[in-house]
């Protein structure tokens, strides 16, 4: 009985991204050694995030409210938007405090071949909100792989007859990377960005 409960909770840690099998038994059993109520304080997490989780209504972003902390706060640049992906990626943007605007989550990015089109994606509200709510610039921080920059340069056509700026986030190389490392296309990109001195 006890080698079905634990297989059983193996295989629906299996579920989560990144967790193999022996992940998942070293996961089970670290559980079963937690105290009971530590055990089920992240129960009760998952359980909450699953009932009170909603999407912003105006950028898409992870909130328990109507709108997320960062559209509700009236401090930040309201004329700029940055164009993310997925809503974990306000998270990156945000540690790294150089970002002071808006955002807008794409809720994934342009891909035919999955039958991701952009009727699939939250592009079309990004139009309206430029439109509706006098966006000076859009800056576009989709990931550097095709299917970004094939969503980029799409939401940059959809966008070119209003007048906003459209940026796009330069990619390089790491602060601490050596250039013999780098490949080309990331080599080829920190030349793209290059700026002034």
């Amino acid at each position: 009985m006890t080698q079905g409960i634990i297989e059983n909770l193996i295989r629906e840690l299996t579920r989560l991204p990144g967790i193999g099998r022996r992940t998942a038994q070293r996961l089970a059993f670290f559980i079963l050694t937690m105290a009971e109520e530590e055990a089920k304080s992240i129960a009760k997490a998952i359980n909450e995030v699953k009932d009170r989780a909603r999407f912003c209504s105006q950028c898409f972003n992870i909130t328990d409210s109507e709108q997320c902390e960062i559209c509700r706060d009236e401090t930040r640049d309201r004329k700029r938007i940055c164009v993310i992906e997925e809503p974990s990626n306000i998270l990156v943007i945000e540690r790294a405090k150089s970002f002071d605007g808006l955002y807008h989550v794409l809720m994934g990015s342009l891909s035919p071949i999955d039958g991701i089109t952009p009727g699939k994606l939250k592009i079309a509200e990004l139009v309206n909100r430029v439109r509706v709510d006098g966006i000076t610039e859009v800056i576009l921080a989709t990931n550097p792989n095709t299917k970004g920059e094939m969503t980029a340069q799409y939401i940059r056509e959809l966008l070119k007859p209003l007048d906003v700026r459209v940026t796009r986030i330069a990619y390089g190389l790491p602060m601490g990377g050596d250039i013999e490392f780098a490949d080309e296309v990331t080599l080829g990109k920190a030349l793209e960005g290059r700026r002034e001195m």
